[in-house]
């Protein structure tokens, strides 16, 4: 059982910093694909514009409403997206919830950083949170190759 001396020190001095640090804040005009993924039990929220060129990611924007949690991991997202294919934003998310649920280890660069979310495996309530940023970004992919084909 997790204590409230836990939950204090869950959100350490690092994962405030990426909170209070998350890149492309700003939306895209002319995205490619958009998405919009939610939390149902904190209901956080982020939102991805993607821009691609030849199947990686060329322009980015979040809005990005969560948890400190959610906003650390959308902050090491946006740090490190630019220039990814999908297969590398889904190995990444892969990655990223076997650290959470089944104590895998820290993700392998460029989504690294996320080691510091490691503590957070014991709160599976703020799992959804941690992975909106990756899941918003995948949806985009999605969502850019169907209006491709519309």
């Amino acid at each position: 059982m997790t204590t409230d001396t836990d939950l204090i020190n869950l959100y350490s001095t690092r994962i405030l910093g990426l909170a209070a640090d998350i890149p492309h804040r700003t939306r895209l005009t002319a995205p490619d694909g958009t998405a919009k993924r939610r939390s149902p039990l904190c209901g956080s929220t982020v939102t991805v514009d993607l821009a691609l060129d030849g199947g990686k990611i060329v322009g980015f924007g979040q809005d990005v409403k969560a948890c400190a949690l959610g906003q650390a991991s959308a902050a090491v997202v946006g740090h490190n997206i630019v220039g990814r294919s999908e297969a590398e934003v889904q190995t990444g998310r892969d990655q990223l919830f076997a650290m959470l649920k089944s104590d895998g280890p820290t993700p392998d660069a460029p989504f690294d950083g996320l080691e510091v979310l490691g503590p957070a495996s014991e709160y599976k309530n703020r799992h959804a949170s941690i992975l909106l940023a990756f899941d918003a970004t995948l949806d985009a992919f999605v969502d850019a190759r169907t209006s491709k084909s519309a």
